[in-house]
Order: structure tokens, then C-alpha cells, then sequence
């Protein structure tokens, strides 16, 4: 996924279910000086979303435990 990320931005965020961020990351690489902050924003973006599925997998299992 990450390597969709920094060869197609746009696509990242539509696999990910967010159309207007993918639209908006669509526009921006239009020019190959925005292709770059497009790559940078998608795999941060998706690094952001994979530490929050981890945070809350460790939240519920916390949860279970305290029951």
C-alpha cells in the first residue's frame, strides 16, 4: 500500500474510502513539482491511519482486560 501511496497519492486515499481527499490529491500532482508533496501527504496520511488502527486495537484489548 505504501508503494501505491508514493506512485499514485490519489489512489491511496480512494482505496481508503476518502473522495474528496482523493480528488484533491488528484489535482495536485497535475504539475511534477506537485507530485512530491502529493507522495508525502499519502504516505504520511496512511502511516497516520495504521497508528490509529493500532491505538484502538490496544484500547479495546485494555477494555477486555478491565472487565
Amino acid at each position: 500500500m505504501t508503494l501505491i501511496a508514493i506512485l499514485f497519492p490519489f489512489l491511496s486515499f480512494l482505496l481508503r474510502g476518502k473522495l474528496f481527499t482523493s480528488i484533491l490529491c488528484l489535482i495536485l500532482p497535475i504539475t511534477i513539482l506537485g507530485w512530491i508533496p502529493a507522495a508525502i501527504w499519502a504516505v504520511i496520511s496512511l502511516q497516520n491511519a495504521r497508528a490509529d488502527k493500532r491505538t484502538d486495537k490496544i484500547v479495546r484489548a485494555m477494555k477486555k482486560n478491565n472487565r
